[in-house]
């Protein structure tokens, strides 16, 4: 069984990557971590994805071990700036 998750990308992973959605099932059971490995192992542009990014859940801070469900959506936060 797999799981449909519904991935975002904003700000400067949107614009290097050339989307800003993508929808990827992965098998049951899959963590952040594994969506991460499976989109880092695309190759480029994707490879530019760092191993342990910020991520967001359904709009919550998450860690890359949160188990992932049918329908979840995955925000991934870039780097900011500050001063």
């Amino acid at each position: 069984m797999s799981v449909p998750v519904r991935t975002l990308f904003f700000a400067v992973y949107r614009d290097r990557l050339g989307v800003s959605e993508l929808s990827i099932d992965l098998p049951s059971g899959s963590t952040v971590a594994d969506l991460v490995n499976e989109l880092r192992g695309r190759g480029a542009p994707f490879d530019m994805l760092p191993e342990k990014p910020a991520v967001a859940i359904n709009q919550i801070y998450s860690f890359l071990d949160e188990p992932l469900t049918a329908g979840d959506e995955v925000a991934f936060i870039p780097p900011v700036a500050g001063g």
